[in-house]
């Protein structure tokens, strides 16, 4: 079947479009996005302005057509912290419910953790082992850490690349002062829920997803596109390099957009906060996340069809 996944993202609204059947890699057919920010265009009262609004209704009625004309037969919408978070959440759904016709559920933070795990883990296998899962966002970070397809722990905290900016580096070049203050911040904020994982024991692998951390592997880690990794000690190394480029100057980087550029500190100074707090000393980045995590769990619950040349029981 053809399944299209509508991402409602703290960055850009996506949709993917993949052929797909029980027990098969879904195969990517087609992708419509539109870049909006919304993490980055809450109001003084922490919802989404009218403007905001919408752009976002209009850019799902986008999707919606693209998935029409694509032949697609079932959409899976969600939205992310953006949504989730804003005061308004309730009237922008409702709101892009009437006018869209769609009905879109919001994913808890551990939830969209759990998922993104669950891709990781088709994607590299039960040989991976133990895997350490981290996923920048724009509005959120998601750690997630186990054995299984379910991990043994995740969790989320509001340290999105995007949030962050808009937040507490709001000057295209940032002052020292502000960027020793967020990343006193976010370490803060991760040292939090650490133990909660490492007692849990030691990772085979850590795994890192995510536009932010793919950009970062793009011109500060190592090997081919389908495997690069990124190490600690590279990325604490371009830390105070980017903290002294403007965002165009990080758009000049191999593997950065423009569009993100402005994030592309903040989501550095996460990342490489991370993988210390946690002991990761290199992750590989992983081509599977979110999108791909909903995609396989509605796979998991469509009926599997036995090949005809077996024998009836």
């Amino acid at each position: 079947m053809r399944l299209g996944v509508l991402d409602v993202g703290s960055n850009t609204v996506h949709l993917l479009v993949v052929d797909a059947h029980p027990g098969a890699r879904p195969l990517p057919a087609h992708s419509h996005k539109a870049e909006l920010r919304l993490a980055e265009l809450l109001d003084g009262s922490g919802g989404i302005g009218e403007k905001g609004v919408e752009c976002l209704v209009r850019v799902i009625g986008e999707a919606l057509e693209a998935a029409e004309d694509k032949g697609v037969e079932e959409v899976l919408p969600f939205a992310t912290s953006a949504v989730r978070e804003a005061a308004n959440a309730d009237a922008v759904l409702a709101r892009i419910r009437e006018e869209t016709g769609i009905a879109l559920p919001v994913l808890s933070g551990e939830t969209e953790a759990r998922l993104t795990f669950l891709a990781v883990r088709r994607w590299f296998g039960w040989s991976a082992g133990r895997l350490l899962v981290l996923d920048i966002g724009g509005g959120s970070l998601e750690i997630a850490y186990g054995m299984d397809e379910d991990p043994d722990s995740a969790a989320s905290l509001p340290l999105g690349a995007g949030r962050l900016t808009a937040a507490r580096l709001p000057d295209p070049l940032p002052d020292p002062e502000d960027v020793r203050a967020l990343r006193r911040h976010v370490r803060t904020e991760i040292a939090r829920v650490v133990g909660g994982f490492t007692r849990v024991g030691s990772p085979d692998r850590a795994v890192a997803t995510s536009k932010t951390f793919k950009q970062l592997a793009r011109f500060a880690g190592e090997g081919p596109r389908d495997r690069r990794t990124l190490s600690r000690k590279s990325l604490a190394a371009w830390v105070p390099r980017l903290a002294a480029m403007t965002p165009q100057q990080r758009a000049a980087l191999p593997g950065v957009s423009a569009g993100r550029a402005s994030q592309l500190l903040a989501g550095a100074l996460v990342a490489e906060a991370a993988m210390d707090l946690f002991g990761v000393d290199e992750a590989e980045v992983c081509p599977w996340a979110l999108r791909e995590g909903v995609i396989l769990r509605r796979l998991d619950h469509l009926p599997a069809v036995a090949p005809d040349h077996l024998p009836a029981a």
